[in-house]
């Protein structure tokens, strides 16, 4: 499968969303942009699509507004408790930062991801 490459827009919206807090760091994986909290993934860029992990209450209500979405890395793989945003929200629309945070205070709540040993 190939990976989908992000648009200079997109990365520039990853940018936008990614919250400036303490133990936010950004790295890329497997070529995408993607946003760590104490180590632990909160946010990511896939091709086009952002998406934010959430608990399964919260996943669920984004999944029933319209235009979000399971991420789907591979073909009938979902990423469990990775929701996407709606492309509607790519524009500015402030839900897009509510959800973000949102993420961000869930996945920081999660205990720190332990560093693997060489």
């Amino acid at each position: 499968m190939k990976m989908p490459k992000p648009g200079a827009p997109k990365k520039e919206l990853f940018q936008r969303l990614l919250p400036q807090a303490p133990g936010v760091t950004q790295r890329p994986m497997f070529g995408q942009l993607v946003g760590f909290v104490n180590g632990n993934m909160f946010l990511c860029l896939f091709g086009d699509q952002i998406a934010v992990k959430l608990p399964e209450e919260q996943a669920d209500e984004l999944l029933a507004i319209d235009g979000s979405g399971p991420l789907v890395p591979m073909e009938g793989r979902p990423m469990r408790g990775y929701v996407t945003l709606p492309e509607a929200w790519h524009d500015g629309d402030p839900r897009a930062d509510v959800w973000v945070e949102r993420s961000l205070e869930y996945v920081g709540s999660l205990p720190p991801k332990e560093k693997k040993k060489k």
